[in-house]
């Protein structure tokens, strides 16, 4: 087993069409640790009515940040959803697009499940989730009011995220009905940048935004450390199937004063 992180910090505006993209990332990390597919289901179950929560409740305007973390500790996997706005309600309101099951749901799934904050200070919710077997602590005051998220950014250990990646990209691409063959060359190309990746990163946790445009989907990797980005694109051509980089309808390497980042763009249909 990895001795690497293995953890997940996700990052994307608080939308109605995003929690799917959560809730696929989340589970994708779950299948890494072992969850069982039980555990997968109420994990699921608990990030839809946790996020959608944070969706109806915490932006009275413009959606705001969701920032959700899992983390496997022991037995169980993690998983803190915060919002930075009015806080979540902790009651059920039948006119909600959600499971309409409020926080009882959430409590009654996790083996444990904390709620910190309130109105206007934002709300953190805690949840674990065992990993296999029984289905059965404190909260903290948030930190500064992070910066708007345009994108999903995804922050990941070097071991799930294949998994994690191709889930999410699968995510973005049915809203924008990207087609079945796109659909492969994209999950082809990044199954190729999970392996590489990782080494570009000092600590192992790979970063990455993924923007949902008209045209497709695109992903923006980095920093990462000088070279590591031109690296993971030469890594890209595989004498056993050819060059793979032909697979996206954009690739190349920028930097600036914080590293070398590659982008990576598919349109959803053949260029």
């Amino acid at each position: 087993m990895s001795e690497g992180p293995r953890g997940l910090d996700i990052s994307l505006p608080a939308t109605p069409e995003n929690v799917a993209v959560v809730r696929h990332a989340v589970a994708g990390l779950a299948e890494i640790v072992g969850m069982d597919e039980i555990g997968i289901a109420d994990l699921k179950t608990v990030i839809t009515e946790a996020c959608m929560n944070v969706v109806v409740h915490a932006y009275p305007d413009d959606p705001g940040p969701l920032v959700v973390e899992a983390q496997p500790e022991d037995d169980v996997l993690a998983v803190v959803v915060s919002d930075f706005g009015g806080g979540i309600r902790p009651r059920a309101d039948l006119e909600r697009p959600s499971l309409r099951l409020g926080l009882s749901l959430i409590a009654a799934l996790s083996q444990s499940f904390e709620i910190a904050g309130g109105l206007d200070r934002g709300t953190r919710i805690t949840m674990r989730i065992a990993i296999s077997g029984d289905r059965q602590d404190s909260g903290e005051a948030h930190a500064a009011l992070p910066e708007k998220p345009e994108a999903t950014r995804l922050t990941v250990g070097a071991e799930p995220l294949g998994p994690v990646l191709a889930r999410v990209v699968g995510a973005l691409a049915a809203r924008r009905d990207v087609t079945v063959d796109r659909l492969s060359d994209a999950v082809l190309l990044t199954d190729a940048i999970s392996a590489d990746a990782p080494a570009g990163f000092k600590d192992g946790r790979v970063q990455i935004d993924l923007s949902d445009e008209e045209e497709g989907i695109g992903l923006r990797i980095g920093p990462m450390e000088s070279g590591a980005a031109e690296r993971l694109r030469e890594g890209l051509d595989l004498p056993e199937v050819g060059n793979l980089e032909s697979l996206a309808d954009e690739l190349r390497v920028e930097q600036n004063g914080n590293g070398e980042y590659l982008l990576v763009r598919f349109s959803a249909e053949p260029a």
